[in-house]
């Protein structure tokens, strides 16, 4: 019965991984180019305003929910049942 657990969540963790490895690739870079070495900040736009309800900011929430199931799952399968 543990063996078929284990073999569960050592599924769910691949699948957790690969996820999130997609995700991470589809986020925009934050790099600004020579505009953030002078200091150049665009943090009054719209988009910096409403980073939470456009895509980049449901992108970076689904980042941090599979990350945390990402941890949670490694524990579970470092715990020897």
């Amino acid at each position: 019965m543990a063996s078929v657990i284990r073999t569960i969540i050592t599924i769910l963790y691949a699948i957790d991984c690969v996820a999130m490895i997609v995700i991470i690739l589809m986020q925009q870079g934050k790099s600004q180019g020579l505009g953030a070495l002078a200091g150049a900040s665009s943090s009054d736009t719209y988009w910096s305003k409403n980073k939470g309800r456009s895509e980049e900011g449901r992108l970076k929430k689904l980042t941090r929910a599979l990350a945390v199931i990402f941890l949670v799952l490694s524990v579970i399968l470092n715990i020897n049942f």
